[in-house]
């Protein structure tokens, strides 16, 4: 009997990963983002908490829903760089200032190395599928809304 158990558990783990169900243990949020009209556009994002996991980030993913991204939070402006090894999704990247005010928006190539970097220090960086800022008529100039709850999350350095 504990071998049928076992084995289902291994089973389990199998499908899960395969699935992408590998990074289930992230935080989630919504953030609210903002056009100049007054427009708004919700989005579910997950929340790296360390700094492993904001080195992984999308790496080795099948798909993303139209509907979620990722969202990384640095405890302090940075300048860092985003690379796309070992990602298989074409990704947009907003990076976005401590006061939510998205900075630039870039369009990155599944398994590229090329590095991406803002054109000034950011606190937040937002990756969408491809095309996700231009399809709902956000860039350079709009706000994102970041709850508390999501930046708190994100402390487990």
């Amino acid at each position: 009997m504990r071998s049928v158990f076992a084995f289902a558990a291994v089973l389990a783990l199998a499908v899960a990963v395969a699935c992408g169900g590998g990074d289930a243990g992230l935080a989630t949020a919504t953030v609210v983002l903002t056009d100049e009209r007054g427009s708004h556009e919700e989005l579910t994002v997950e929340l790296p908490r360390s700094a492993e996991e904001r080195s992984r980030g999308l790496m080795f993913r099948e798909e993303l829903p139209e509907d979620q991204g990722m969202l990384f939070v640095f405890p302090n402006d940075t300048t860092t760089g985003f690379w796309m090894r070992d990602t298989s999704i074409p990704l947009s990247i907003a990076f976005i200032a401590a006061d939510g005010m998205i900075l630039d928006v870039q369009e990155m190539e599944p398994l590229s190395t090329e590095l991406h970097q803002s054109p000034s220090p950011y606190r937040y960086a937002l990756e969408v599928n491809q095309g996700w800022f231009g399809r709902h008529g956000l860039g350079t100039g709009d706000r994102v809304e970041l709850p508390e709850a999501a930046i708190a999350a994100t402390s487990g350095d």
